[in-house]
């Protein structure tokens, strides 16, 4: 009896595949949702003044029924301490802990942003990367351009180096450049074109090495979402051809490079249709 009624609600709570599933995960993205509208909401000064209480109790509310959801997952799964060593294990218990700690540690209502880790939870609901092959190829685009991106950021840390160091000689503490290390801080927000203003140079010579650092940054810019888009668009032929359906028997699932059918032996097409 007691395995039947495990399997049953793990089927409730982990499946997404019938009616019970699905509802299931409506009804915990409505709360997810909800408990992070208050948690945002408690935050505006007139609105925590206006309805502090009702947001007291909505709190506690989404906390024990989000605390019974985690106790619950750690009954019905095989494994209790795999799941609450998981990713999404400890999402889940970071999601109700500030509340409880609340109630014995004084200051600790800080901690309560911690609850907006609640809409991560939606992500392993709605499974995006088993149904959205998009996010699958995004990251593989990043991980066939870690080292062309690696490079460029290598180079730009080096630009920044160089030209921290020289602004650090030319216009000196006195101008705000009290350190390489803060005149690097200038470098970074200078070639980024974000431009804070906190600190500027005064003398003629660091004005001039000013409008370098900005004419580079500006040509720079563009070089990581070159790297990207020409890795994206050589993934995206990939699993073109990957998808290529054999003029013969209909099969797909074809290895990258394939040039015959594994089914078949039919020849595979060079452009997809």
């Amino acid at each position: 009896m007691g395995a039947r009624w495990r399997a049953h609600w793990f089927h409730i709570i982990f499946g997404h595949e019938d009616m019970a599933g699905r509802r299931f995960d409506l009804l915990l993205i409505m709360a997810i949702l909800a408990s992070i509208a208050v948690a945002v909401m408690d935050t505006v000064a007139q609105a925590h003044a206006r309805y502090g209480k009702t947001f007291y109790v909505l709190e506690w509310i989404f906390t024990l029924a989000f605390t019974l959801e985690y106790l619950m997952r750690i009954v019905v799964v095989d494994r209790p301490w795999r799941y609450m060593r998981s990713f999404f294990g400890i999402v889940d218990v970071l999601a109700v802990l500030p509340t409880w700690i609340s109630l014995v540690a004084a200051g600790s209502q800080y901690l309560l942003v911690v609850r907006a880790l609640r809409i991560l939870r939606i992500f392993r609901i709605l499974k995006l990367t088993r149904y959205v092959g998009e996010a699958d190829l995004l990251w593989l685009t990043l991980v066939r351009a870690r080292r062309k991106i690696l490079i460029f950021f290598s180079t730009i840390l080096t630009l920044v180096l160089i030209f921290g160091a020289l602004m650090y000689l030319i216009e000196g503490p006195e101008d705000g450049f009290t350190s390489i290390p803060t005149s690097m801080y200038w470098a970074i927000v200078t070639m980024t074109t974000v431009g804070f203003g906190d600190i500027t140079p005064k003398t003629i010579l660091g004005k001039m090495l000013t409008s370098l650092i900005i004419l580079i940054g500006y040509s720079i810019i563009a070089v990581p979402t070159g790297i990207f888009t020409a890795e994206l668009a050589a993934g995206m032929r990939t699993k073109k051809r990957k998808l290529m359906s054999c003029a013969r028997c209909g099969r797909t699932d074809h290895e990258d490079d394939a040039r015959h059918c594994r089914m078949c032996g039919a020849k595979l097409p060079l452009e997809s249709g």
